[in-house]
């Protein structure tokens, strides 16, 4: 499969902060800077059974690229994920996570849903342009083996 074939297949890319680090995730920060994008975002908390936090879940939609994609947050383990994705969208995503819900200097990083059942290890985001980000999630999923 060429790597531009590859960007196209759609995951869930899953974002995180590094190991022992938190990026001080809230559902109503989040929440907050989805709504200034567009006011009319979906957004929806699921509290689980164990409480506000534990077990809990946001669900969110955000536009990009003039595509509807659904997401998920959850604030333990923290983490971000963009559901049925490709790498472009990804890319997009995660500089608009990295511009305006991480902390300033703190690093990103990613797995999709093949690395994660695999067993792969959560890989930094490139600090580069979204074309370079794109080439790292491809060669991520050409990583996880399954395209054999």
């Amino acid at each position: 499969m060429e790597p531009e074939e590859i960007a196209e297949l759609r995951t869930m890319y899953v974002f995180t902060s590094p190991k022992g680090q938190s990026w001080g995730l809230t559902y109503e920060g989040l929440d907050a800077k989805l709504r200034e994008r567009n006011p009319d975002e979906f957004i929806g908390i699921d509290h689980g059974s164990d409480g506000p936090v534990k077990g809990s879940a946001m669900h969110f939609g955000i536009t990009l690229d003039d595509e509807q994609l659904e997401g998920m947050a959850l604030l333990s383990p923290e983490g971000v994920a963009a559901l049925d994705c490709n790498a472009h969208l990804a890319a997009t995503f995660v500089l608009w996570l990295r511009g305006n819900v991480v902390p300033s200097g703190m690093e990103v990083m990613f797995n999709t849903e093949w690395g994660l059942e695999a067993g792969m290890p959560p890989m930094p985001v490139p600090d580069a342009p979204r074309q370079r980000i794109v080439a790292a999630f491809v060669e991520h999923v050409e990583e996880t083996g399954g395209l054999d």
